[in-house]
């Protein structure tokens, strides 16, 4: 493993040393464009739809960015409840939320969010029936390859996950998968042949 990173018992990769990352105003309000932020928000939405059979009853998205995701939502989710940094683009009709752990909620959604984290056991508290998580794909074929990969980012990803550390991981904090694919992919391409981005969907345990 190259310096200052660790791997853990369940194969998650961690950022040792931290220096403190300044997310500002013009950070959070990046998109993927237009065209392409309504075309994801459409597949994130029917990606949940398809794995839990059903429109969610209430969803809270974490880490809204610019909002395209809640303003499909509330179109047919009656409540709508976003966490940021930022309140600036919550929609209207859209309800923010301080404590993602305090209240209850159908869905809570992770996309592009959970690996900035400082610490991601927070999860364990989420009450809710259905958390939605996309990261980065995270293969680490070698040192060099994990050194050189363009979602490393040090100070701003945090953690690193593939299919099995995130699993193993939601495990312990209570929830069982459901599904996992690099469905973004089709908008988010990579030029490599590898998957880019996972997208994984857990259930509650009870």
């Amino acid at each position: 493993m190259i310096k200052n990173y660790n791997i853990d018992h369940l194969g998650i990769i961690h950022q040792e040393a931290r220096e403190p990352f300044v997310y500002d105003q013009n950070y959070v309000n990046t998109g993927y464009g237009n065209l392409r932020n309504d075309q994801m928000a459409h597949l994130r939405l029917g990606y949940i739809i398809g794995a839990i059979g059903r429109i969610p009853t209430s969803i809270l998205d974490v880490g809204y960015g610019t909002g395209d995701f809640l303003m499909l939502c509330k179109r047919s989710i009656n409540q709508c409840h976003g966490n940021d940094l930022f309140t600036d683009l919550l929609p209207n009709g859209c309800k923010f939320v301080d404590d993602i752990t305090a209240e209850h909620y159908d869905v809570i959604t992770f996309f592009d969010s959970l690996e900035h984290y400082p610490d991601v056991n927070f999860v364990k508290n989420l009450k809710c029936e259905y958390v939605v998580v996309s990261v980065p794909w995270c293969h680490n074929f070698n040192d060099e390859w994990f050194e050189n990969w363009k979602h490393r980012k040090p100070g701003e990803h945090l953690h690193h996950f593939n299919e099995v550390s995130l699993r193993n991981f939601m495990q312990e904090q209570g929830f069982e998968l459901i599904t996992f694919s690099n469905v973004e992919d089709i908008i988010r391409k990579s030029n490599t042949e590898h998957a880019n981005i996972l997208t994984a969907i857990f259930q509650k345990k009870h």
